[in-house]
């Protein structure tokens, strides 16, 4: 395996026991986070590598830091200082964020990742204190080879990329979207235990067409409109280019790119990289994931539902053909399977005759397919008349439209059945089509939930109901992992909805039973184990696998073997010959 860094690299000694080699000594070696202990370095440590006199005297266990730290978090004000909390602890030392977010995941992942990451990607220049990753812009885009040489890590296999022109659903957001890619990697980590020194957040800053940003004083980006074209392309291809001939290994996920590139940047680059694009595949396997167990605890199928998506941008269409192939899979055609899906825009139901985003075009219906219903035929039906005619059960949302599932179309879907599907799967919170309480209103308590970012119980005649949360965090890391361990030539379709079907099947065997229909946060380590396990038998029957060696061994047991520890190890500066 390459050295991990010029700085540092994992050993193991003559009797088996593993240790940090450092290539540092004295206070510089307290700057950087991947080898920084704190306190926690022993007095022989601190002799060795030049600290003597740089800390307190006390020597603290990891437990004690990790105590320390989260009596400081509980008592920042508001959620921002949470966060910018926690990234001042990522930016001394990686051992103790991880060590600290994975024993609160619950608590903390809210804080790393959605809804907060929201915030902090709007004011991301404002509260810029430590560079973390990589921008890439047209200024240094030609000097891209040499920006990735010097780079300290030196074998990274998982880079999260966003061009930051749809973040959640607020949109362009410029150079601010590099946090978003910092969260999902800490979620990698403390989620699906990838190495942090093994992984790469990226920004294309490739400008903003959004006037506020260019005209704010604190702007860190650059201050010019969108590339578009062939310029776009051009800065998009020099970064894939320089990461095949640098890392080779290395995996992409693409992140919130707008959806007229999403699925262009997915289709041109999935057969020269492994890549996938986690609002596409991540959101479509766990939309897929959640309705499975939504219909098993109606004690229906997926064959009994008729299904409508609203949002058409790069998370509806990839729910939407997420579910097709679902239906596909439970026996149906794709004709018939299409009869069962409805996807909604702003413009109303997406039809193939007025459709001209060729991404849409697999789920567009025929005109032909409301002639009979009770409305005018000389317009696009709307929301609440698909859902009337169409008898819809199931009803998603990824239009980043506040309150858009009103009362009425609310009730119309209990008027067609007892017990609606009811998922407002945008983020952040403020961009939910429908709060829980109100749907549980409108539906008299039958509904079956399911939000994009948490929400808390709600009290209703009596009755605590929890509410499910769709995060795609209970997808990407553990498909993300496997792809890696496997040194994937591709990401398959059929990774990615073993993947669904993964996560589906844990929450059954583990949650069902208790009404919930995803798991809790706190489970994620161990849904991303099993995703894991199950994508990784998928990636070697397909051919997706480089590493055919590991065909016919333990594939769990290999996998928890390879789960990287936050913890601390000895620390040995490396000596001369």
């Amino acid at each position: 395996m390459p050295k991990l860094s010029d700085y540092f690299d994992y050993r193991i000694d003559a009797d088996g026991n593993a240790y940090l080699q450092v290539m540092l000594r004295g206070s510089l070696l307290l700057r950087l986070p991947a080898i920084n202990k704190g306190t926690a370095f022993s007095i022989a440590e601190r002799v060795e590598l030049g600290l003597d006199g740089l800390l307190p005297p006390q020597v603290r266990t990891l437990e004690q830091q990790v105590d320390a730290l989260y009596l400081n978090y509980q008592i920042q004000p508001n959620d921002i200082a949470k966060y910018q909390f926690l990234r001042a602890v990522h930016d001394r030392t990686d051992v103790l964020f991880f060590a600290l977010l994975e024993r609160h995941l619950e608590e903390m992942v809210p804080i790393v990742y959605t809804p907060t990451i929201g915030l902090v990607v709007k004011q991301f220049s404002s509260l810029f204190n430590t560079p973390r990753g990589l921008t890439l812009s047209v200024d240094n885009i030609d000097r891209v080879d040499s920006v990735l040489e010097h780079y300290p890590m030196q074998d990274i296999r998982m880079i999260v990329v966003t061009d930051a022109s749809a973040i959640l659903g607020i949109g362009d957001q410029g150079m601010g979207g590099l946090a978003i890619c910092i969260g999902k990697l800490s979620l990698y980590t403390a989620g699906g235990g990838l190495c942090p020194f093994q992984t790469l957040p990226v920004n294309l800053d490739v400008g903003t067409d959004r006037e506020e940003l260019v005209n704010n004083p604190t702007y860190l980006g650059v201050r010019t409109k969108r590339l578009q074209g062939e310029a776009y392309w051009a800065v998009v291809d020099k970064f894939v280019a320089a990461v095949r001939k640098r890392w080779p290994k290395a995996i992409i996920q693409w992140e919130d790119f707008a959806k007229h590139v999403a699925f262009d940047v997915l289709e041109r680059y999935r057969h020269q990289i492994p890549c996938i694009n986690d609002d596409i595949q991540g959101t479509g396997a766990m939309a897929l994931a959640g309705l499975i167990l939504a219909c098993r605890q109606k004690g229906e199928t997926l064959l009994q539902q008729t299904i409508v998506v609203v949002g058409a941008g790069a998370g509806g269409i990839g729910v939407a053909s997420a579910i097709m192939q679902g239906l596909i899979r439970a026996g149906l055609s794709p004709e018939q399977a299409l009869r069962q899906i409805f996807v909604v825009d702003a413009h109303g139901l997406v039809l193939a005759e007025s459709t001209i985003e060729d991404y849409k075009l697999p789920l567009a219906h025929d005109k032909q397919i409301f002639q009979e219903w009770p409305i005018q035929s000389d317009h696009i039906p709307c929301l609440l008349e698909v859902v009337a005619n169409a008898k819809a059960g199931v009803l998603i949302g990824l239009s980043g439209v506040a309150g858009l599932f009103s009362e009425t179309i609310i009730k119309t879907m209990s008027a067609n059945h007892q017990r609606p599907i009811v998922f407002p799967l945008s983020n952040p919170n403020d961009n939910c089509e429908a709060t829980p309480k109100d749907i549980l209103e409108w539906t008299n308590g039958q509904a079956i939930i399911a939000t994009g970012s948490p929400f808390a119980d709600v009290e209703y005649q009596g009755q605590r109901y929890q509410i499910a949360q769709g995060n795609n965090a209970f997808i990407f890391p553990g498909l993300g992992f496997a792809a890696v361990l496997a040194e994937c030539s591709r990401i398959s379709e059929a990774m990615v909805q073993e993947a669904a079907y993964a996560l589906a099947d844990y929450t059954e065997e583990h949650c069902l039973s208790a009404g919930q229909i995803f798991p809790p946060i706190s489970d994620l380590r161990k849904v991303s184990l099993y995703v894991a396990t199950r994508v990784l038998a998928k990636a070697l029957e397909d051919g997706s696998a480089c590493r055919t060696d590991l065909a016919g061994i333990d594939l769990e047991a290999y996998i928890k073997a390879n789960l990287w520890q936050a913890k601390h190890l000895p620390v040995k500066y490396a000596t001369i010959g």
